[in-house]
């Protein structure tokens, strides 16, 4: 596939759903926040669109219009796309994890927790960048969507727990989209039972109430701790999917995300 810049990117409605929830936020967040990348068959007359953010691809089109190797771009990445991409997806790659996935919907209105002593819950700033970029590596994908620590903080899309300068919880809006903002959340270890990440979700999702939109959760069928937070804080299940874990290319070549 071939990459493609700013004004290269079509029209998303005849490539994939709008308004709706969950992974479909992906392509609106991408055009909106421009962090991510676009690829194409043919720039000029696509038959076939893939966009990525934050490790996660959405395919649309005609399968037909790909060879496996177009698809190297693509390895190491979560793939939601149609059933007839599968056997191109499954040719390209030496292997394809399928990955049980659920969306839930915020629907119920929650309790906000109180805080411990010490503690505030509020909205992050320019100013808390370099408390983000102080996240440990694995919690480093929170602030992935946003382009990084400086874009997550600037952006007015994420609430943090604080106890003087050290965040402890972020929750975030992880892809806009028109309708939807599908949300995320990370706590700090040694933290995880005061209900931070849940205090940050309501405050959250309050603020995206108040900007006309719902929000939306998504996350693995098997993350029983993340299903658990998603229902206390008042969401529900929508539906489930399945995105594909890509592994290796099949020829072994792996090329720049």
């Amino acid at each position: 596939m071939i990459p493609l810049v700013a004004h290269q990117v079509p029209d998303l409605s005849p490539w994939f759903p709008l308004g709706d929830c969950g992974p479909a936020t992906l392509p609106e967040h991408v055009r909106a926040t421009g962090v991510g990348k676009w690829w194409a068959d043919d720039p000029a007359r696509p038959r076939a669109v893939a966009v990525a953010c934050a490790g996660h691809v959405l395919l649309g089109g005609e399968p037909q219009a790909l060879s496996p190797k177009t698809l190297a771009p693509l390895a190491g990445h979560c793939v939601v796309a149609p059933n007839r991409f599968l056997p191109v997806l499954g040719a390209a790659f030496g292997r394809i994890q399928p990955w049980e996935r659920m969306i839930y919907t915020h629907r119920v209105p929650a309790a906000v927790p109180r805080p411990p002593r010490g503690v505030s819950v509020r909205r992050l700033t320019a100013d808390d960048a370099p408390a983000l970029a102080g996240l440990s590596a694995d919690m480093a994908w929170i602030h992935a969507s946003w382009g990084g620590p400086s874009g997550l903080a600037a952006s007015g899309f994420a609430w943090g727990a604080f106890h003087k300068d050290q965040v402890l919880a972020v929750a975030c809006t992880y892809f806009l989209g028109s309708a939807y903002e599908d949300i995320a959340c990370v706590t700090v270890p040694g933290h995880r039972r005061e209900r931070l990440s849940l205090s940050c979700v309501i405050a959250l999702c309050a603020d995206i109430a108040a900007r006309g939109r719902r929000a939306s959760w998504t996350c693995s069928r098997d993350n029983r701790p993340s299903r658990l937070l998603a229902w206390t804080a008042g969401f529900r299940l929508e539906r489930e999917y399945v995105h594909h874990v890509t592994g290796a290319s099949a020829g072994s070549v792996l090329l720049a995300a």
